[in-house]
């Protein structure tokens, strides 16, 4: 039992690092090709480049002549800022209307909401394209952000989840003292929900931060690309300047998960339960 127990500890560990090398080396390998000298990806030697060098970094944000990063990187930031805090407060409002309120065609509505999101984005570009089109919205950043923000409410389980969690004699406590129903949720409600928000409000983030399809559709003028699309529009001498700005892309939102880690778990696992 004693060697069955340490083979199976053995197995599962061994396992995990395999995974652990699957998913770290292709970051590794990206980081490295950062610092590349040469600046092609036809000059690297095997994997990895053969000299490395800070020029990449020093020519993503000082030449912007052909290639503004800072711009892209500017323009990226207010649609996922926009997107988080317009989305945040739709998805919100959408699941706690959905967990506390009794109306016709509730489940209906659950229901078709449901079936919808099992359908990929993709499959109505068209449609929003022809859509921008028609309304004037081609080259305009915050017609990203109202598409993206428009989209969120169909995404309402989890937070729909956590406020199913809440006791519901909390709510009805407010309600005899006299409380509207904006009261209970802008005094009870939200106070409850800080965790839920955060992950709702990040998740929200994350996806116009690092979208390429959207972006690219509706973004045809080179000064209003975000990262993503600029980046690949890059030709293959300018690799270094991309494994540069795809790295520093990462970054603000791998800081914001490993900050934000304790507010994730804990809205993921309460939206995940029911009362």
């Amino acid at each position: 039992m004693k060697w069955k127990k340490t083979l199976d500890w053995l197995g599962a560990h061994l396992a995990l690092l395999i995974v652990c090398f699957l998913f770290f080396f292709p970051v590794l390998w990206l980081v490295l090709a950062s610092f590349s000298a040469t600046g092609s990806i036809y000059d690297l030697k095997g994997f990895f480049p053969g000299s490395f060098s800070l020029s990449g970094y020093k020519t993503l944000f000082g030449d912007t002549t052909m290639y503004d990063y800072p711009n892209w990187l500017k323009n990226t930031l207010f649609v996922a800022v926009g997107s988080s805090i317009l989305g945040t407060v739709l998805v919100i409002l959408t699941a706690y209307t959905i967990s506390r309120f009794q109306f016709k065609a509730r489940r209906t509505l659950m229901k078709s909401t449901l079936v919808l999101s099992m359908f990929p984005s993709f499959m109505g570009m068209t449609a929003v394209y022809l859509l921008m089109v028609n309304f004037g919205l081609i080259n305009r950043l915050w017609a990203l952000v109202l598409i993206y923000a428009s989209g969120a409410p169909m995404g309402y389980l989890v937070q729909k989840g956590y406020f199913d969690s809440i006791s519901a004699s909390v709510f009805e406590a407010a309600r005899l003292d006299g409380a509207s129903s904006f009261r209970v949720f802008r005094s009870i409600a939200m106070p409850l929900s800080k965790p839920i928000i955060v992950y709702t409000a990040l998740t929200q983030f994350a996806w116009p931060w690092s979208d390429f399809i959207l972006p690219n559709l509706l973004l045809k003028n080179k000064d209003k690309w975000t990262v993503a699309v600029g980046l690949m529009h890059l030709d293959e001498t300018q690799f270094t300047r991309f494994a540069a700005g795809s790295i520093f892309i990462a970054v603000p939102i791998v800081i914001l998960y490993f900050c934000l880690s304790g507010f994730l778990v804990t809205g993921v696992t309460a939206g995940a339960a029911k009362e």
